[in-house]
């Protein structure tokens, strides 16, 4: 029989299992520990546990720890982590070094399901989700190379690399419990944003389950007919739907959601563009950061003038909107936003 991963298994379900093997139930939360805390990647590292504890774990589990399989490093510092999953897939996660900040970009499953067509990513197709612990894990390796590489503790972890957060729900969440957790990273949830190209259902079910963590909109057109040419989810999840959803969001937790604006050349970027923006900024607690396009291999959009960008912010700022305009960061090594897939690269987005 093939060995289990043993870090599916919940502090109880561990306590169970110890009681199985006849050994005291504080060996669970030692095991919890070496697991989540101090990420053990290897029983035999398991120090306070007998060899014959590890070797009946080593008989019946295995933990799939992930790697850094390459790294690159931008000219502005960015560096691009390509993990290699236990199953030899590859996912890419970044890490964003700007002002005070030093923020993990992860992914959250190995490919992505949604055809976005300004998006390198959607050009793969979805392999399998991540677990909870391959999400845990890309945070560790990231937060260990910022230590590394700068002498700098992690800030900010944004859900925006590879794949659908929501589509991943019940392990993107179990992820963030374990980086929240004392027992894990004990990171703040407001230091954690995890975006959607938005999927309504879910964001209700985030509402539910009052989420403390920030949730950010892949918004791209504020009007059904182009936001459906951009992004064919809008069919089954549009505007009227996403007010509604974020709506109820804030009802329940409290917290306004960002929308994620990229603004194309001759397609969202003209001042008709911008008053829609507003309109639906208006219906939705909410704050917008425009991100500048990265044109991507094959790609039918291009990047807009810096003239129209100016204008684009100038009436939104002028209509009372809260915006920040976002610059790409490590498009020396393909890391630039959207490009993920495009030359095998990941996404990457700074703060103004």
């Amino acid at each position: 029989m093939a060995k289990k991963n043993i870090r599916i298994l919940t502090l109880q379900q561990i306590t169970d299992l110890f009681k199985e093997l006849g050994e005291p139930a504080f060996r669970a939360k030692q095991l919890y520990e070496w697991l989540w805390n101090k990420r053990a990647i290897d029983f035999d590292e398991m120090s306070n546990f007998s060899l014959e504890l590890r070797e009946k774990l080593k008989e019946n589990f295995e933990i799939h720890a992930v790697e850094i399989h390459d790294l690159q490093i931008s000219n502005d510092k960015t560096i691009k982590c390509a993990m290699k999953l236990h199953d030899n897939f590859v996912v890419e996660s970044v890490l964003i070094p700007q002002g005070d900040r030093m923020t993990a970009c992860i992914s959250s499953q190995v490919g992505c399901s949604l055809t976005c067509k300004f998006c390198a990513t959607a050009k793969l197709k979805r392999m399998r989700n991540l677990t909870a612990d391959e999400i845990y894990d890309q945070v560790v390796l990231v937060k260990d190379t910022a230590m590394q590489k700068y002498g700098e503790a992690l800030s900010n972890i944004v859900y925006m690399g590879m794949g659908e957060p929501l589509l991943n729900y019940n392990e993107m969440m179990l992820s963030v419990d374990r980086i929240t957790n004392p027992k894990g990273l004990g990171m703040s949830p407001k230091r954690i944003t995890v975006s959607t190209a938005g999927v309504a259902k879910m964001i209700k079910k985030l509402g539910d389950d009052k989420v403390k963590f920030n949730l950010a909109l892949s918004l791209h057109a504020a009007n059904d007919k182009k936001r459906d040419q951009l992004m064919p989810i809008n069919e089954t999840n549009s505007l009227d739907n996403l007010e509604d959803a974020l709506n109820y969001f804030y009802e329940k937790t409290g917290t306004r959601c960002t929308f994620e604006y990229i603004v194309f050349k001759d397609f969202n970027d003209t001042t008709q563009d911008a008053l829609e923006l507003v309109a639906f900024s208006k219906k939705v607690k909410s704050k917008v950061n425009i991100i500048e396009y990265n044109p991507i291999d094959g790609g039918e959009f291009k990047q807009t003038t810096p003239e129209r960008l100016e204008n684009f912010v100038k009436v939104l700022e002028d209509n009372k909107v809260i915006v920040n305009v976002r610059r790409s960061r490590g498009k020396d090594i393909d890391a630039a936003c959207g490009q993920l897939a495009n030359k095998n690269k990941l996404a990457v987005i700074e703060y103004k």
